[in-house]
């Protein structure tokens, strides 16, 4: 059997071969399986040296898939990277990034696109108001929210028929 400070290295290897997570995540994590402070210092130190832990990294990978997959807007993207214990200067690295691959516009339209039920029209002010909110808390800027919408309200919306 490991000695204790080898067995927090081993269980954050473990948590890092099923998920990528930032160093503040795997922390709280050794922590909750009670593991002391200075074992838990330094099973991190170890798999930072390796780079089996890498903020950096994790930040890119997940600021990449929530704006191409999940399709988040950038200030939805910053805010969990900033409540997963990621350093500010990273997490907008990371969005800056991912985001400088994307036309937001289109990203929108997309997002648009899946939450218009059919027959639904933006020309509706009760549906217009529903995806704005719905916009604005995946993180997309006001601006271009308002501007996908007028775009669609003088348009043919997506599900409507003439």
């Amino acid at each position: 059997m490991p000695a204790v400070g080898e067995r927090a290295y081993v269980v954050g290897l473990k948590l890092l071969a099923t998920r990528e997570l930032a160093e503040a995540q795997l922390r709280e994590r050794l922590t909750r399986r009670q593991f002391d402070p200075t074992d838990i210092d330094e099973a991190i130190t170890r798999l930072k040296a390796e780079r089996a832990l890498d903020d950096a990294r994790t930040a890119a990978a997940y600021a990449r898939t929530e704006a191409n997959v999940r399709g988040r807007g950038r200030l939805r993207v910053l805010r969990h990277l900033n409540s997963m214990g990621v350093a500010p200067e990273l997490a907008r690295q990371a969005v800056d990034e991912a985001f400088s691959e994307l036309d937001e516009s289109l990203l929108i339209e997309r997002v648009l696109e899946r939450r218009l039920r059919p027959g639904e029209s933006t020309r509706n002010p009760k549906v217009a108001v529903r995806l704005h909110r719905y916009l604005i808390a995946q993180g997309f800027d006001f601006d271009q929210i308002r501007a996908a919408l007028r775009r669609r309200q003088h348009g043919l919306d997506v599900g409507e028929h003439t």
